[in-house]
């Protein structure tokens, strides 16, 4: 226990803490986890809800995700929640018993990025379960406590866990300037597709339409929200006739705002062909590091192309969203597992499966 903190009772120091470490190429094994000490800062929280993120899939069946590469045993999860176990001795906000979701970043507020308020694009983030950090699939976890957003009565632990995926659409319709003004094209209905039509619901968008090449996803995208959905393919030589039901889908127009949740060249040629003169298309999905698209016609009708890094200063609006009933996550949440060798195996399977599984969610 860290200095004038305090605790919960001294039983879960008693016990050992353990979570789920990446070893290798498809190979998770549950073992002790050494938390580091205590800070006056920090709190000590018991993970109870952690979901699977696509991130995690990639690091285990390829040690890697983007540009970073697991070069020693990693813990892996990011998007979690828990309750409040002792807290450090400067820390007034949050008690013992206290349900809180975690934002998984912790920015260094001395880069230029940092300085600026874009912290999420810090230059030394240290982010659950990017290398070499760890993550957050373990009994317990230390975070810094303003890292730590407590969650109202009633609102689930699992709810507070899906704040971070949640916090992607959010963020993407922040950067994309989504509102009642804006009719929106969502290319990919994947967990991310999802979120992003969640949140653009939220933000007060009334026409959305959602395209993806799995009939199944589709069928939860319309029961989600989207005003209508498109079946594509993967095919280049489709984007013509894609076009054209995606207009006919947004009654003859084109879309003022579209996210592209995939990041391939196919999905990403038809966010720009699709999007009205001076809209903008957000590229959220990271499918391809390199791609052809056609820029300069996009450009000369004045489409604005914007990135996102994860999010920032999202986690309040995403419990506001969700308390105030005007995202519910439920429905995304397919599959829950509890925390064995057998389950954390079971778990990522089911998720990398794909199909009918949205959200894989542990139970601790």
């Amino acid at each position: 226990m860290g200095k004038g903190g305090q605790s919960e009772g001294n039983g879960a120091q008693c016990e050992e803490n353990m979570a789920a470490w990446l070893l290798g190429v498809n190979t998770l094994k549950i073992q002790p986890f050494k938390l580091p000490s205590l800070g006056p800062n920090d709190v000590r929280v018991a993970m109870k809800a952690v979901g699977i993120c696509g991130s995690d899939v990639h690091y285990l069946k390829s040690m890697s995700c983007g540009d970073y590469y697991v070069k020693e045993p990693m813990v892996i999860g990011h998007e979690c929640a828990g309750i409040i176990k002792e807290v450090g001795s400067k820390v007034k906000s949050l008690a013992p018993g206290d349900k809180v979701a975690l934002e998984p970043g912790i920015a260094c507020w001395r880069c230029k990025p940092c300085k600026e308020g874009r912290y999420n694009l810090c230059d030394e983030m240290k982010f659950f379960a990017t290398p070499p950090i760890h993550g957050s699939l373990a009994n317990q976890i230390v975070h810094p406590a303003d890292l730590c957003f407590k969650l109202p009565e009633g609102m689930s632990l699992e709810e507070g866990a899906m704040c971070e995926p949640l916090s992607v659409g959010v963020y993407a319709c922040q950067r994309a300037n989504a509102s009642p003004k804006t009719s929106v094209l969502i290319m990919g209905a994947g967990p991310i597709g999802l979120v992003t039509l969640l949140a653009a619901r939220a933000f007060g968008v009334s026409k959305i339409v959602v395209a993806d090449v799995d009939e199944v996803r589709l069928a939860i995208a319309k029961d989600l929200g989207a005003t209508a959905v498109i079946k594509s393919s993967q095919n280049m030589e489709d984007v013509g006739k894609e076009l054209e039901l995606i207009k006919e889908a947004l009654g003859g127009a084109e879309a003022d705002v579209t996210f592209d949740c995939v990041g391939f060249g196919k999905t990403m040629t038809t966010a720009l062909k699709a999007t009205s003169r001076g809209g903008k298309v957000c590229l959220v999905g990271m499918g391809h590091s390199d791609m052809t698209v056609p820029l300069t016609p996009a450009a000369g009708r004045e489409v604005d192309i914007v990135g996102i890094f994860r999010y920032k200063n999202t986690w309040p609006l995403c419990i506001d969203f969700i308390t105030s009933g005007k995202i519910d996550v439920k429905p995304l949440i397919t599959h829950r597992f509890g925390f064995s060798q057998k389950e954390i195996e079971e778990a990522f399977a089911t998720s990398a499966r794909g199909g009918s599984a949205i959200k894989v969610m542990f139970n601790l």
